[in-house]
């Protein structure tokens, strides 16, 4: 015959197992979630996932800071050279004003001259048109110059999110299969796997947002330099327009060549740097 007293103790330490599987399971949880921490616990295919967002944001803020530095120099060089020149009559002057510093209103003004001794042997009312298509081919190649980086940027900003989001879905993927394995629901099992795979997309955002809000930033500083690349093409173009006008009138009352004006021999800088 069955013990009662027995049958009944037998019965509460089946019924206290699980509770006690459950805080064993629970016992060897890590407490420590700071986010290195996750990180080295997290998945492999996690981990570079996160290192890659890393490497991105790295990259985001070497732009920033090396776009910021060239702005800089640049805007400052095309003030200093339109100042120089605002009261310039000729090109011949604007070169000896300007001397060797390098600016795009400096290659403009190069550009103007050698179209004028190219010209030497043709009517003059060509030269206008010929030395415009020069200076918007600098000003197109300035262009391009300022939008060095901008494309990473963009590309950060945009797939980072997701690629945040693909290590978190990874990750939850493996916490799930961890849950059928252990075979217990104990939210304290389940989430550290839970909490690293989110921070995948923490990271993500982190990475993502500064690339948006810089990407947007140098939009607008280079909107603002291409309106001193213009000015100086405007300046460039007047004074190449005042030369013509002064060489006509050494032209012989019979003569129909245009006669070039005496201008700096320096060979003319590059048009474009691609």
């Amino acid at each position: 015959m069955t013990d009662p007293a027995a049958t009944a103790d037998k019965a509460k330490d089946q019924a206290e197992k699980p509770g006690q599987g459950g805080a064993q399971a629970a016992s060897h949880v890590p407490h420590d979630l700071s986010p290195w921490s996750m990180f080295l616990a997290a998945d492999i295919l996690v981990k570079a996932v996160m290192m890659g967002l890393a490497l991105a944001s790295l990259a985001t803020w070497t732009v920033f800071i090396a776009k910021t530095i060239e702005f800089a120099m640049l805007r400052r060089k095309l003030k200093r050279a339109l100042h120089k020149v605002a009261d310039v009559r000729w090109l011949s002057e604007a070169k000896l004003a300007l001397g060797s510093r390098e600016s795009v209103l400096t290659t403009m003004i190069d550009a103007a001259m050698h179209e004028i001794r190219m010209s030497s042997e043709l009517p003059s009312h060509g030269v206008n048109e010929r030395a415009a298509s020069s200076f918007a081919e600098i000003v197109r190649a300035e262009g391009r110059r300022c939008r060095t980086g901008m494309g990473l940027l963009a590309t950060i900003g945009s797939i980072s999110p997701f690629v945040g989001l693909f290590g978190t879905v990874w990750g939850i993927m493996n916490s799930f299969i961890g849950i059928s394995k252990s075979q217990t629901t104990n939210l304290a099992v389940v989430a550290p796997g839970i909490a690293e795979a989110l921070l995948a997309t923490a990271i993500g955002l982190v990475a993502a947002i500064p690339a948006v809000i810089i990407y947007n930033h140098f939009t607008r500083v280079t909107k603002g330099y291409m309106e001193l690349v213009s000015r100086s093409s405007g300046a460039t173009a007047r004074m190449l327009s005042r030369d013509l006008d002064r060489g006509q009138g050494h032209h012989s009352t019979h003569g129909q060549r245009f006669e070039p004006i005496h201008v700096h021999a320096a060979p003319p800088m590059a048009l474009a740097a691609e």
